[in-house]
């Protein structure tokens, strides 16, 4: 494996990490519920499925007010991510600023705030979710950007969800975006 392949797969692996569940759990706020004032909005909390037994949250309170239809670039929120196999990994806050839905599908894009991964503080990074309520699946821009630095990642930019959600721990809420065109 190439170096380069090498250390992408390894910061992807740490990138994956635990501020996602954990603030929002110790903070005691968990993601908020659509009460019919955005345009568009992601909230939930799911785990995904990994054979080995890793330790993988995502959780996310993203949401486009209704007078910002036109510029998904004005969402607002959070969203947390953990990744963590035999008690070593890491965690990353971003804070949103782009969120684009359609019907059940969102792609959510932010900038690392909060990480205990050196050098994570300031990266974008993206994700999508596909909610398919029992079933819902997920993918993230790092899984394809070996050869773009994350800094350098556009706004609204993620993987299609490949990653599969465990059983009973997806509870991902995607508001379709239906901008007036």
């Amino acid at each position: 494996m190439q170096r380069r392949t090498r250390i992408a797969a390894v910061t992807a692996a740490l990138l994956i990490t635990p501020g996602a569940a954990g603030s929002a759990t110790a903070s005691g706020q968990g993601p908020r519920q659509h009460h019919g004032h955005e345009a568009a909005a992601l909230t939930g909390t799911a785990k995904l499925y990994r054979s080995a037994g890793d330790d993988i949250t995502f959780s996310f309170d993203a949401q486009l007010a209704a007078k910002d239809t036109r510029t998904p670039t004005k969402a607002t929120g959070t969203f947390r991510f953990r990744h963590y196999l035999h008690g070593e990994g890491a965690w990353a806050r971003a804070k949103v600023d782009c969120l684009i839905t359609g019907g059940k599908v969102a792609v959510v894009s932010g900038v690392i705030t909060d990480s205990n991964l050196p050098g994570a503080e300031g990266a974008r990074v993206g994700v999508t979710v596909h909610d398919l309520g029992r079933h819902d699946r997920l993918g993230y821009s790092w899984a394809a950007t070996e050869d773009m630095g994350p800094r350098d990642l556009p706004k609204c930019v993620s993987s299609a969800p490949f990653e599969k959600v465990r059983q009973g721990t997806g509870d991902f809420h995607v508001v379709p975006w239906q901008p007036a065109l």
